[in-house]
């Protein structure tokens, strides 16, 4: 049974598939061509953690395909009352596929390991496929395919978003520069990284020059987990974190200066939400080279395609 957890497990052609599949839905929604090949399917969507791009993305998504989601609100559930197998395993009768948005990345493995139905991690501590992928097709259709693509730059903190970019840049044969003087600790898996930096196509270094030149793409992301927050405020009890990164991450922010500077080709990619004057400055989100509000669309037409793909269903 197929699983998207963190992309170790899946191949260039796996990825390279989802790709075309996630091309060839967006061309017939953009034709005005309905798509029901999900019909009667039913996609459970869990969520731990708040979220815009990914439910909206996931249900619309299934609702094109002619399918239903259900929203599933972890805090509003009866997960906290009895053992997390016992009730995961309830929650998968009653779907086809699961997403879920996990706090703990274990818990995502584990709903996988019973191999009711194909798991999807749909943002935990450590991945997010559903994202990684989505930027892919966002750089394929900018640079007229994804075989056009040679090098991209990841700023900032390193993270779940960056582990499975990474990854999934790599594996296709991608370029990725790593500028990042810190990982969140949470996020860090040893062996996604060992099977990365193997294709010998990753770099790390603290050279700004040197990391941006040639690149096609800048990404970056919060320095902030979403965690530290509550309505908008920072938690007392990382306050002091949050300082910390302010000041160690500043140098490293994406702003239309260094883009113009080091790589004035480069498009500029965020996978939102954007904290204006942190990781992100204002006149980087309107630069001429963002394309920003493409890759939040993108989730649409992945999060289709890996739906697609983990019920092994074709165009």
């Amino acid at each position: 049974m197929r699983h998207l957890i963190s992309l170790k497990r899946q191949s260039r052609e796996d990825i390279l598939t989802m790709l075309d599949m996630a091309q060839k839905i967006k061309e017939k929604r953009n034709a005005g061509e309905n798509t029901p090949y999900l019909r009667d399917k039913t996609l459970i969507m869990l969520f731990e953690k708040t979220s815009t791009r990914t439910r909206l993305s996931f249900e619309a998504g299934m609702t094109e395909l002619g399918g239903h989601a259900i929203f599933l609100d972890a805090r509003t559930s009866q997960f906290s009352l009895t053992d997390f197998g016992d009730e995961i395993r309830a929650v998968m009768r009653f779907g086809a596929v699961l997403m879920y948005r996990a706090k703990d990345s274990e818990n995502v493995k584990k709903a996988a390991s019973f191999n009711q139905i194909p798991v999807i991690d749909a943002c935990s501590e450590k991945y997010h496929p559903a994202q990684a992928l989505s930027d892919v097709l966002t750089m394929a259709e900018h640079s007229g395919g994804i075989d056009k693509v040679k090098k991209i730059t990841w700023l900032g903190i390193e993270n779940n978003v960056s582990n499975t970019l990474m990854l999934a840049c790599a594996k296709i044969g991608i370029e990725v520069a790593i500028v990042a003087p810190e990982a969140d600790a949470a996020s860090v898996d040893p062996a996604l990284r060992a099977q990365a930096e193997a294709t010998g196509l990753v770099r790390r270094t603290l050279n700004l020059a040197e990391a941006l030149k040639n690149a096609d793409y800048i990404h970056t992301d919060t320095w902030m987990n979403m965690e530290f927050f509550e309505n908008g405020r920072v938690k007392d009890e990382y306050k002091e974190e949050y300082e910390k990164r302010k000041e160690k991450f500043m140098p490293y922010q994406l702003n239309a200066d260094l883009v113009n500077i080091y790589a004035p080709k480069a498009k500029i990619m965020h996978c939102m939400p954007c904290h204006i004057g942190y990781e992100i400055s204002r006149d980087a989100v309107d630069h001429p080279n963002a394309i920003i509000f493409d890759q939040a669309e993108n989730r649409l037409h992945m999060q289709k395609a890996m739906i697609m793909w983990l019920l092994e269903k074709s165009i």
